[in-house]
């Protein structure tokens, strides 16, 4: 008999595309025209200075995300002073349109193989919203969703491995985590 084995995946880069990466949706959506949105975050570091101030340390991701809601806001009259309300303007109509193919093919070869599933995410419902969830069935697959949303532990902060590690009943040494 074989130990119980997991899959645990961050949600934003893993589940869905990142929004550098489906800038044509979010412009399509807010009715912006194509290549209004040209930071592109880790895709071209060099051209997106508030990324780099994110990675040197001088901002958070969620300052940088804060600052991306407002300018692009600013562009359709509105004042977003929060990702979520950003997020929900750009993907609230068909959030299926970012979800990564790989990740239902990993999700049936994960439970294929008989293990179990889990997210792990520093921010689901706080940038997505919860009504969010709804729109995606496939989470009620999950065994475990672990939200610092709510905990107010965000990774890398072992606390917060060790909560969905707890939520899952298994020991470390016996799952898979995947983040961007």
């Amino acid at each position: 008999m074989t130990a119980e084995r997991a899959l645990i995946l961050d949600f934003g880069g893993v589940v869905t595309r990142t929004l550098f990466e489906t800038h044509d949706l979010s412009e399509r959506a807010l009715g912006l025209p194509p290549g209004t949105l040209d930071w592109r975050g880790p895709f071209a570091p060099e051209t997106d200075t508030l990324w780099r101030a994110m990675q040197s340390g001088r901002i958070s991701e969620r300052d940088y995300w804060a600052g991306r809601s407002r300018e692009v806001g600013a562009l359709i009259g509105q004042n977003w002073a929060e990702l979520r309300l950003f997020v929900r303007a750009a993907r609230g109509a068909d959030p299926a349109a970012v979800i990564r193919p790989e990740f239902h093919d990993a999700v049936v070869q994960a439970r294929a193989a008989g293990a179990k599933l889990a997210i792990l995410s520093n921010e689901l419902d706080l940038f997505y919203g919860t009504d969010f969830r709804e729109k995606l069935p496939f989470l009620k697959q999950f065994d475990a969703i672990v939200d610092a949303t709510y905990t107010n532990i965000l990774k890398p902060d072992p606390r917060a491995y060790a909560l969905v590690l707890q939520d899952l009943g298994l020991h470390p040494e016996n799952c898979v985590f995947v983040d961007d």
